[in-house]
């Protein structure tokens, strides 16, 4: 099984209806109403108990109008499940902000966060953190924990357009920080 999936997106009726690339669990699903840009994270799939990124399609953007089963934490999915509805009208002009951003970071290379949720750096409070600046992060390796409803999400390094490794440049949020969807964790160079 890969190390992250890209959704498949059809356009109908001017809306953008994206599919699982296989069958699983789907979880960590966007809200309704929140931005999908080109690549961003759209949850995971869970496959066999991996959990396995899952990102949107560099040919898809828009704002989340429906969402499969919306409210629960993990969902059965198949080829023809309709994860999301992308409506990409009104969304223009933040896609270009998000590209923008992303383009404006030192080195172009960004680790965004999959979902929003507090950032924490360690995995518990006397532990070191999972990153410092200057590590080289490589692709399945943890990044942070997200609290979301006091549930400790383990986000991990990967994705589309992301090198295989890269070297840490900066570490966004300061630990406690609330982080939406989206957002820059990582500033990344090279490896």
């Amino acid at each position: 099984m890969s190390e992250s999936l890209v959704a498949r997106a059809e356009a109908k009726d001017g809306l953008f209806l994206l599919r699982p690339p296989t069958v699983g669990l789907w979880r960590e699903a966007p809200r309704k109403g929140s931005l999908v840009t080109p690549g961003a994270p759209i949850g995971a799939i869970e496959v066999l108990g991996q959990r396995i990124p899952l990102f949107a399609p560099h040919d898809a953007a828009g704002i989340v109008t429906e969402v499969f089963d919306e409210g629960r934490a993990r969902s059965p999915v198949d080829y023809a499940t309709v994860l999301l509805r992308l409506d990409p009208e009104g969304a223009g002009e933040a896609v270009a902000a998000t590209a923008a951003a992303g383009d404006a970071a030192e080195g172009g290379l960004v680790f965004a966060s999959p979902m929003s949720g507090r950032f924490y750096a360690k995995p518990s409070p006397d532990q070191p953190a999972f990153l410092k600046v200057g590590d080289v992060v490589e692709t399945g390796q943890a990044v942070c924990l997200l609290e979301v409803m006091k549930t400790f999400n383990r986000v991990t390094y990967g994705g589309p357009g992301l090198p295989a490794r890269a070297k840490v440049a900066a570490i966004v949020p300061a630990d406690g920080d609330d982080i939406d969807e989206g957002a820059p964790i990582l500033r990344l160079e090279e490896a």
